[in-house]
């Protein structure tokens, strides 16, 4: 048996028919850029997250830098961001000319902790980036009360959480904006880069509308200095279709976590913790293993595929050398660094792929190195 980390054709052959009839109406429009499927999707996205706009751009990082930028962050400004994420999150405060400064995670939930973001606010702070790390809300009541107190803005960085519940609200709508990534990997994942921000702010989303078309609202009536970061028509159209399907896809991706939570628990393993306000979506699971290369081998021979989410902490990469950042500054992301391992995991992943791996990972922790079918019956 083979257990791909993701199986993403799976997901176009179960709807086919819906995907080949959409791909024919944008086709059959004539109309390709800034048409009637991105303002469709954008309406229906901003409905599904519970928030009154929603502004299709080219990917998350964008996503993320032009909120950034129409907040007037830049050069001389600094933005809160989690020590333990994707680089993605801190290259958007960069590419807005504002300095990026870390803070450490929760161990408990890998998120950024509400308690250690005080202590990295100065007059220079003006922002906040929040991220639902592997599809599991942040605590954001306690970082919204501490932006609130020193009157700073609150971004989440939502790209691995499409539908993740906090407290009864849906993501993307528990800060002052929000950056999506629609990269095909996520839960509702386009057919090539896109992404999205989310807002209640209206003057917010009017101004990302203009930077996202060359900081044009009329054509060539130039307001600002924008850029060219489009969700085209072929991709929201495909969008459109996902999003039908993805609570019914996330709920598959719940019941699987369940069977590993359920059954990985004997295991030298630290499981995903997950706080009693969080409904996760699972974007990733994510186990820990003081063992984590031994293992991730052994899964290996076993025809299993992992991925490591992070290997490099962004500090430690050679992107941010400049900042003078070294090897045990941030002791918690770097031993997160050392030991995650993210499992296989998606909405067309069956059971018994899922119990292969759990019998895998046993075999592994009994000093065994390959399992074979009939080890599963």
């Amino acid at each position: 048996m083979h257990v791909p980390f993701l199986n993403l054709k799976a997901a176009y052959h179960e709807i086919k028919s819906e995907f080949d009839a959409a791909y024919r109406r944008v086709m059959e429009s004539g109309w390709y850029i800034l048409g009637e499927e991105l303002s469709a999707f954008e309406e229906e996205f901003a409905r599904y997250c519970g928030v009154k706009h929603c502004v299709g751009v080219g990917n998350g990082l964008e996503a993320l830098h032009l909120v950034l930028r129409a907040w007037g962050i830049g050069a001389g400004d600094e933005v809160i961001v989690p020590a333990n994420t994707y680089i993605a999150t801190w290259l958007a405060v960069t590419y807005a000319g504002a300095r990026p400064v870390p803070v450490e995670p929760d161990e408990k939930t890998y998120n950024l902790d509400p308690e250690k973001v005080e202590a990295a606010i100065n007059n220079k702070t003006k922002a906040i980036i929040a991220v639902h790390l592997y599809g599991q809300p942040a605590d954001m009541d306690a970082i919204v009360n501490v932006a609130k107190h020193y009157n700073l803005k609150v971004l989440e960085d939502a790209a691995q959480a499409q539908g993740a519940v906090y407290k009864g609200r849906y993501t993307g709508s528990l800060g002052d904006a929000a950056g999506f990534s629609f990269y095909p990997g996520k839960n509702l994942g386009a057919y090539g880069d896109a992404g999205a921000v989310t807002t209640n702010d209206p003057m917010l989303a009017e101004k990302v509308r203009c930077l996202r078309n060359y900081g044009s609202k009329v054509k060539y009536i130039n307001e600002y200095q924008g850029c060219n970061s489009r969700l085209d028509e072929l991709q929201a159209a495909f969008l459109r279709v996902k999003l039908t399907h993805l609570d019914e896809w996330n709920r598959r991706r719940r019941s699987l976590a369940e069977v590993y939570l359920h059954n990985l628990q004997d295991q030298d393993l630290d499981l995903p913790y997950i706080p009693s306000w969080a409904e996760p979506v699972w974007h990733l699971f994510v186990v820990r293993s003081r063992s984590r290369n031994e293992l991730q081998k052994s899964l290996k021979n076993n025809n299993i595929d992992t991925l490591i989410h992070y290997p490099i902490p962004p500090h430690l990469s050679g992107a941010y050398t400049a900042l003078g950042f070294k090897t045990g500054d941030f002791p918690i992301t770097e031993q997160l660094a050392n030991e995650v391992l993210s499992l296989p995991m998606g909405p067309h992943q069956d059971v018994d792929m899922t119990h292969f791996v759990i019998h895998a990972i046993s075999d592994y922790a009994k000093g065994g190195s390959t399992i074979g079918l009939h080890q599963l019956s």
